[in-house]
C-alpha cells in the first residue's frame, strides 16, 4: 500500500518511539520523510530504514520556532513540498505540583506544547499550497488526569483543544488537522513502566484489549487520519487506547 507516494512528510520526535514508527510508516507507504529530532544518531538510525533517497535527518529544538521554520525550509529545498505535519516530540516529567520543578514545567510546556505550536505555524503556509493536513500526538492524558502528571496533562489537554480549533480556522481553507491520543505506549519514555511488571499487568487488568501500545499501533492510526481514506475527517482526537476510555472505571469482573 503506497498511499503516500509523490508525499512529503514531517515528523518531530522522529528518533524513537512513536514518533520513530511513524516515520517508518509514512517511508514504507512511499512518502519522503524529514525527521526531526535532538539527536543526530537516532534520527539516522530510523532513517536507515527508509527507502535511499527519500529521507532527510534534520537535529531539530521543537521549542524554538526559528529551528521548526527552517525545519520546514530544508524539506521545501530537498522535496519541493509539504503534505504532512506530524507533531510527535514530547516529554512527560512526574510529580505532584509540589515536587516537580519549575524547570519541568518549562521543559514540558516549552516542548509538548510550544513545539506543536510551532510546528503548525511553520508548516501551515505550506499546507495551504498542497492542501494538506497535520496530526498532532496528543495523548490519553489530554482527555482526562493522570496521577502524579499534572505537568503533562496540562500540557495535552491544551493540544487536544488546540487540534479542535485549527480544524475549525482551516478546514474550509482545505486543510485537516487531528490529534491521536495514545494511552500507554513502549517508549523510551516508559521504560521504567514497562520493566514493572505488578505495574503492567494492572494497566492490562484496565485495557479492554489486554495489553498496552507499541509504536506500529500509533503510527498505523497517524497514517490512517493522513491518508485520503480519513478525508472527511478533522477536528478529532482519536483515543487510540485498546478500549481504556470506553470504561467508566470499574474493575473487571
Amino acid at each position: 500500500m503506497k498511499r503516500f507516494e509523490d508525499k512529503v512528510v514531517i515528523v518531530t520526535g522522529a528518533g524513537s518511539g512513536i514518533g520513530a514508527g511513524t516515520a517508518l510508516r509514512f517511508g514504507a507507504e512511499g512518502a519522503s520523510v524529514v525527521l526531526a529530532g535532538r539527536t543526530r544518531e537516532k534520527l539516522e538510525k530510523t532513517a536507515a530504514g527508509i527507502p535511499h533517497g527519500k529521507s532527510l535527518a534534520r537535529v531539530t529544538d521543537v521549542a524554538k520556532l526559528t529551528e521548526v521554520e527552517g525545519l520546514v525550509h530544508d524539506a521545501l529545498a530537498a522535496f519541493g513540498r509539504l503534505d504532512v505535519m506530524v507533531n510527535c516530540a514530547g516529554v512527560a516529567p512526574d510529580g505532584r505540583i509540589t515536587e516537580a520543578s519549575v524547570a519541568d514545567w518549562r521543559e514540558v510546556m516549552a516542548i509538548d506544547l510550544d513545539g506543536v505550536f510551532h510546528g503548525c505555524r511553520a508548516a501551515m503556509p505550506e499546507l495551504l499550497k498542497t492542501c494538506g493536513c497535520i496530526v498532532n500526538v496528543s495523548s490519553v492524558s489530554g482527555l482526562g488526569g493522570d496521577w502524579g502528571l499534572s505537568f503533562y496533562n496540562a500540557a495535552k489537554g491544551a493540544v487536544t483543544n488546540f487540534t479542535r480549533a485549527l480544524a475549525m480556522d482551516y478546514g474550509r481553507d482545505g486543510v485537516r488537522v487531528n490529534a491521536v491520543c495514545p494511552s500507554l505506549t513502549r517508549t523510551g519514555l516508559t521504560e521504567d513502566m514497562f520493566a514493572d511488571e505488578a505495574l503492567l499487568a494492572r494497566f492490562h487488568e484496565r485495557i479492554p484489549l489486554g495489553r498496552t501500545a507499541e509504536p506500529d499501533d500509533i503510527a498505523a492510526v497517524i497514517a490512517f487520519l493522513a491518508s485520503d481514506d480519513a478525508r472527511f475527517v478533522t477536528g478529532v482526537n482519536l483515543p487510540v487506547d485498546g478500549g481504556l476510555s470506553a470504561s467508566n472505571g470499574q474493575p473487571p469482573q
